[in-house]
């Protein structure tokens, strides 16, 4: 019997989507509910299980933009063979003990499910963004151990392969990333970026955008990170970054200026008692944003477990469109590419959107004197037809005393003193 795989709708006022990949390859044998392929809708990318066991015959091809409902491949359910089984991972040499830094206490040997048993070659800068984020070598392993290598993957290795086996040249000649010639390369479109480009040209096009800039002393949660980041691991499980301190900034701030959570719907404006941030994140396919529902009732730990929990999802392309789906308010943080400032354009049909950057060491004037201190520049751009210039200064600059001044965000935006003397 010859069974059909079509085209499932991904989710409403979706007519179409692109092949991402074949899982499978032509005649092979597979078992039911085995994915098959990879589809990219314009919000997510999907996976379609085989219906039954049997030989497979691709009647579609990567690249290929097909309808809903449209037939792809058909599987012949008294085809004869063996699911190909996927090759078991070498045992990899034990890592070499580390030797504690000088003038730091040694750290207690970690488990073995969490030590990198791969040999790294991680760069000084590399490092330092680990670290201060809370990532560890296994984690990384995990993560690329997940990831599907793909034909162009191969052909980077294949390229790049010679002298990685032996030992290198002392002063190796200087050369060009340019291969030379005077070929081009064309490539379809994905679905997401499509959409993508299409909305960042509507935004353009239909709102009213302006961006106003400031900057944050980063020195109180630098040292609360570096005072607590160790217990709060123990503790929580997570690593503290900082994103859960300005999502937690944001969620104190909106309730003061209500507009910075405001949407247009016609010719009404909607506005949330409630906040469900919209975390840019990168992903294989290009930018998602999932969303963290009710972050105003989350703590510091919840904030950054569900941020760490959806980035991993969309880097390994898990994301599902609920996860996707509204949204009040975004945060986006160009910093961990080095970004030092940037002009963040609104998620549409959201009002406004915070821009986070790299942290810099800077002058600055403290009570009459020159320090150096961590600098972070931040940008708030907004939809002026609802954000007026007071509220959109205002707001940025409440986010910018509470993450001066941590305290403030246990308290309703006000300082332990100013709570005391009820103020």
């Amino acid at each position: 019997m010859i069974v059909e795989i079509k085209v499932p709708s991904p989710g409403e006022s979706i007519n179409e989507v692109q092949i991402a990949g074949w899982l499978v390859e032509e005649g092979e044998y597979v078992e039911r509910d085995q994915d098959i392929v990879e589809i990219d809708s314009d919000k997510a990318t999907l996976s379609i299980p085989a219906t039954e066991s049997g030989t497979i015959k691709l009647l579609a091809e990567e690249g290929d933009t097909v309808e809903i409902g449209a037939v792809i491949a058909s599987i012949d359910t008294e085809g004869k063979g063996t699911a190909k089984k996927k090759v078991a991972e070498k045992p990899a040499a034990a890592a070499p003990k580390a030797e504690p830094a000088a003038g730091k206490p040694a750290e207690a040997p970690k488990p073995a499910p969490q030590k990198s048993d791969l040999d790294l070659t991680l760069s000084p800068l590399a490092k330092k963004l680990m670290e201060a984020e809370g990532l560890d070598e296994q984690e990384l392993v995990d993560f690329f151990r997940s990831h599907r290598i793909g034909k162009k993957d191969v052909e980077y290795i294949l390229q790049h392969r010679e002298g990685t086996a032996g030992t290198q040249s002392a002063t190796p000649a200087l050369t060009s990333a340019w291969p030379g010639g005077r070929e081009s390369k064309t490539a379809k479109l994905s679905m997401l970026r499509k959409k993508l480009a299409q909305r960042l040209v509507s935004v353009k096009n239909e709102t009213a955008m302006l961006t106003t800039f400031n900057e944050v002393n980063m020195s109180p949660i630098m040292e609360i990170r570096k005072k607590y980041k160790e217990i709060f691991k123990e503790q929580h499980g997570i690593g503290l970054g900082f994103m859960s301190f300005f999502t937690k900034a944001v969620t104190e701030a909106i309730p003061h200026f209500p507009q910075i959570n405001s949407q247009f719907t016609g010719e009404e404006i909607v506005t949330f008692e409630y906040v469900d941030i919209s975390i840019a994140v990168s992903s294989p396919k290009g930018l998602v944003v999932p969303v963290i529902r009710n972050a105003e009732m989350l703590s510091l730990a919840e904030i950054e477990k569900k941020v760490k929990e959806l980035a991993v999802k969309a880097r390994e392309n898990k994301i599902t469109l609920e996860e996707m789906q509204g949204g009040t308010f975004t945060i986006t943080n160009g910093g961990v590419f080095g970004s030092m400032l940037s002009t963040p354009i609104l998620n549409p049909p959201q009002s406004a959107i915070l821009g986070m950057h790299n942290i810099v060491e800077r002058p600055v004037a403290v009570n009459g004197k020159v320090e150096i201190h961590p600098v972070m520049y931040v940008a708030l751009s907004y939809d002026h037809r609802i954000v007026d210039g007071r509220e959109s200064v205002s707001f940025l600059v409440r986010v910018k005393k509470m993450l001066e001044n941590p305290e403030r965000m246990l308290f309703g935006g006000k300082s332990g003193t100013e709570v005391l003397l009820g103020i």
